[in-house]
């Protein structure tokens, strides 16, 4: 990429698990010719998707760099949309340097499934606590409480199920490689979960992540009382931990990338410089800044036109 140094970098990426059409990365190569210079493509598709990278050096000149992002993303994402493409537009350091911190959600995020449910269903409990976790995750009911309601349920559960749901837990497909690639970029990767570490803790080790918090499970006498311990990991305290884990990692908010599905993620992903929906809710893909709407998690890195 021959962009100029001393001008910001703006960094289109279009995704798809389907071929692009030519007619969108032309279209998209048009309107960033319109408001920068050295316009530049790339294709960046990996295994499970199909990408294009437009990059350029914004015009001295051309109002704030934010602003100018914001509405070019604004001209794509409908013809984007139409056409089953997703499409994200960073600008300033995010799209010169990358990602410095990748803060991802656990349940239906890093992972397929929402662990709740997987030990709901020993419980016997699992539609309840399904039909509570889809109001949760819309926006509809308070988490706290939400999460305090379903695991009520799981009261008297023996620990060794805890074994058994790790042992049904499967990543999203994407998952490794997207952390991978945070990585071998030279950036850090944080996991926040409304879930439980006993299950987060064996991902946090088996994929490399720098931090994780999740929630804690009560035990006693090898059963678990239905409670958990401590404060819950909620909307607000996931926004906490991102900033708290961007201050230690030294990373400015513009360079961290936050991923989640639910209306708990909101805030994280507001506070980030690029937050993303996953397969999200749609009060969540509304105010995120970018989706994936395919089941690949590495497509972020598509998006972030890498």
């Amino acid at each position: 990429m021959n962009v100029s140094p001393d001008r910001p970098t703006l960094r289109v990426g279009l995704v798809s698990p389907r071929p692009l059409p030519v007619s969108l990365v032309e279209h998209a190569r048009e309107l960033v010719a319109a408001v920068a210079d050295d316009v530049a493509l790339a294709t960046t598709s990996r295994g499970g998707w199909f990408a294009v990278a437009v990059t350029a050096s914004l015009r001295a000149g051309g109002g704030d760099t934010g602003a100018v992002g914001r509405r070019l993303r604004t001209e794509l994402v409908g013809p984007a949309t139409a056409l089953g493409v997703d499409v994200a537009v960073t600008t300033g350091s995010l799209a010169q340097d990358g990602p410095g911190l990748l803060v991802m959600d656990v349940d239906s995020t890093l992972i397929t499934a929402e662990v709740i449910e997987l030990l709901a269903e020993h419980a016997g409990t699992r539609t309840e606590v399904a039909a509570v976790t889809e109001r949760a995750m819309r926006g509809e009911i308070d988490f706290a409480n939400s999460l305090r309601e379903r695991v009520a349920t799981l009261a008297g559960l023996d620990v060794a199920v805890l074994a058994d749901v790790r042992a049904a837990v499967e990543l999203t497909p994407g998952a490794r490689e997207l952390v991978e690639a945070v990585h071998a970029a030279g950036g850090r990767v944080g996991v926040v979960s409304g879930g439980f570490v006993e299950v987060v803790e064996p991902l946090r080790a088996g994929l490399g992540i720098d931090h994780a918090v999740a929630n804690a499970l009560e035990v006693r006498d090898g059963r678990l009382t239905g409670r958990t311990l401590g404060p819950v990991v909620d909307r607000a305290a996931k926004e906490a931990h991102l900033r708290r884990w961007a201050a230690a990692d030294g990373v400015p908010l513009e360079r961290v990338v936050a991923v989640g599905d639910g209306a708990n993620d909101l805030d994280m992903l507001g506070a980030a410089g690029l937050g993303v929906a996953f397969r999200a809710k749609p009060v969540v893909q509304e105010e995120a800044d970018a989706a994936v709407t395919f089941p690949r998690l590495d497509a972020v890195w598509g998006l972030l036109g890498r």
